[in-house]
């Protein structure tokens, strides 16, 4: 994710992370079989501020551009011209006529895209292998990935190439899947890169952090790399200028080779991880304050998008060091304020592929919000969803990020104070008196409208389906804003017997 600031002030975040620029983001892949219906699920919350999304589809073309080029940093790249339909979830305004941040999306093919968790390089890593300033950043990603892959092994290799040849300008993540599998890809250094395949049968939770260790690069049906990888590592390891790390008898631990494992990640990354993992493996106790976890876990039941999205949804909910509460040690939780949307994208293996393919998509805080399951075989997405000229116009109340937004400050503002429920005469908060009924009645109702636009889309096909499923999506979309409009009137009506009052000291002369 981008950088940016976070001002302790206003978010009441811990003194370690006042005024510094940090990264965001958090991952969360889950295979096949750990899944209850045997789809693939990936997913990320994308924080970085008051940026409003859009969700877009972009059309396939036979003859599109062969060029690209990024008007954030200026990458170019041949694209080919035969380019398939894909969605995506782009900044809310372009930058000279170009949508930048794609961050995820579906292509015609389902094969989906989830680009990127932000990492940091270290300084051995820098000094061997720099960054290139012009190379592949996050702003470009998904656009010149998504449109020319048609499996997510296919993702990796395209996206490795272009890391080679042209150079990366990040240390990132990028999550690639399909009906089948589900590739998670970590791009290390300027034109260094390692790719691990997530086994069926288990999740990860992945925070801002390098977490692919040992490569071993002689079973190709697992683990991908740059060429010569392991070459250019224990050359750099025997650099006395360099030393870098990670090289050992032949392999390379990617992670520790390119990767950081301090004090600010003890802080910032790790608790996360051991945050999601007593969610979807509660049997498996562990100490917060782990210096490593093991990456891929299997979960104590079978998962769901609902349960991902509780995973994404977490402050460390229910435990002493949740933000809503005392938050013991100021470890920096899965969802925060600064969440602008966050996605799960499932290629389901139990419907026709025709039909597939769902976006679920929350806008800002999926903890305050709700996610909407969005099929991706559409020619037009949800008109809210790309309302024009509503970068930071949180006025507009045709836009659907901004009604969501608008939950999540409201409850922000006073997550830790309390009011008495005129209805019941008790002490309560706005989440459990607005916001969990409202988000639990609504998830209910999607739910069931997913299942019946299922069981119509099996009668339907080529443009009947499409202008079937299109429709769904607008249906669907309005009802949920509908739904969250009424309920923040609510939120600000109790939001105001939450209000400080200050009594004055002063005297006036009479």
């Amino acid at each position: 994710m981008r950088k940016f600031i976070w001002a302790a002030g206003a978010l009441g975040l811990a003194s370690a992370f006042t005024a510094t620029s940090v990264k965001a983001c958090t991952t969360v892949v889950v295979g096949k079989k750990a899944t209850t219906d045997g789809s693939t699920l990936v997913a990320r919350n994308e924080d970085v501020g008051a940026w409003s999304k859009h969700f877009y589809v972009h059309q396939a073309t036979s003859n599109g551009p062969t060029t690209y080029v990024s008007e954030d940093n200026g990458l170019k790249t041949s694209l080919p011209k035969t380019a398939l339909r894909y969605t995506s979830t782009p900044d809310g305004e372009q930058v000279n006529g170009q949508w930048i941040f794609g961050e995820s999306g579906i292509n015609s093919e389902n094969v989906a895209m989830s680009a990127t968790e932000s990492g940091t390089t270290n300084k051995k890593g820098l000094k061997a292998d720099n960054l290139v300033k012009n190379g592949i950043s996050e702003a470009s990603m998904l656009d010149v990935i998504l449109p020319y892959i048609h499996s997510a092994k296919e993702g990796v290799q395209r996206l490795g190439q272009i890391v080679e040849k042209q150079g990366s300008a990040e240390n990132n993540g990028v999550i690639f899947s399909d009906k089948n599998e589900i590739w998670y890809m970590e791009i290390g250094s300027g034109h260094t890169w390692a790719a691990v395949r997530v086994p069926d049968n288990k999740y990860a939770v992945i925070p801002n952090q390098m977490v692919i260790g040992k490569l071993n690069l002689k079973d190709s049906k697992n683990y991908m790399a740059s060429t010569n990888l392991v070459k250019k590592v224990k050359a750099w390891s025997q650099n006395k200028k360099i030393k870098l790390a990670g090289y050992v008898k032949g392999t390379v631990n990617y992670s520790k080779a390119f990767g950081t494992n301090d004090k600010t990640d003890a802080i910032y990354n790790r608790p996360r991880m051991w945050d999601g993992q007593r969610i979807l493996t509660p049997s498996k106790k562990q100490s917060i304050t782990k210096k490593s976890y093991t990456l891929f876990l299997k979960p104590d039941k079978k998962v769901s998008p609902a349960k991902v999205g509780q995973v994404l949804s977490s402050h460390f909910t229910g435990t002493k060091y949740s933000s809503y509460g005392k938050w013991k040690a100021g470890y920096r939780p899965i969802n925060v304020p600064t969440d602008v949307e966050s996605h799960i994208l499932q290629i389901r293996n139990n419907v026709p592929k025709e039909y597939a393919a769902i976006q679920w998509l929350a806008m800002a805080s999926p903890a305050n919000s709700v996610y909407l399951p969005f099929y991706t075989n559409i020619s037009d997405t949800p008109s809210q969803y790309k309302v024009d000229g509503d970068y930071q116009d949180p006025t507009n109340t045709k836009s659907a990020y901004w009604t969501y937004k608008t939950t999540a400050m409201v409850v922000e503002a006073y997550k830790h104070k309390k009011f008495i429920d005129s209805s019941t005469g008790k002490k309560t908060d706005l989440i459990y008196k607005d916001v969990n009924p409202t988000k639990k009645a609504v998830t209910k109702q999607l739910k069931a409208n997913l299942a019946q636009s299922d069981k119509v889309a099996k009668t339907l096909s080529g443009d009947k389906l499409t202008a079937y499923l299109t429709e769904q999506n607008q249906k669907n979309a309005d009802y949920a804003q509908k739904k969250w409009q009424t309920m923040d009137n609510s939120l600000i009506v109790h939001s105001n017997k939450l209000a400080p009052v200050t009594k004055s000291k002063l005297t006036f002369n009479k």
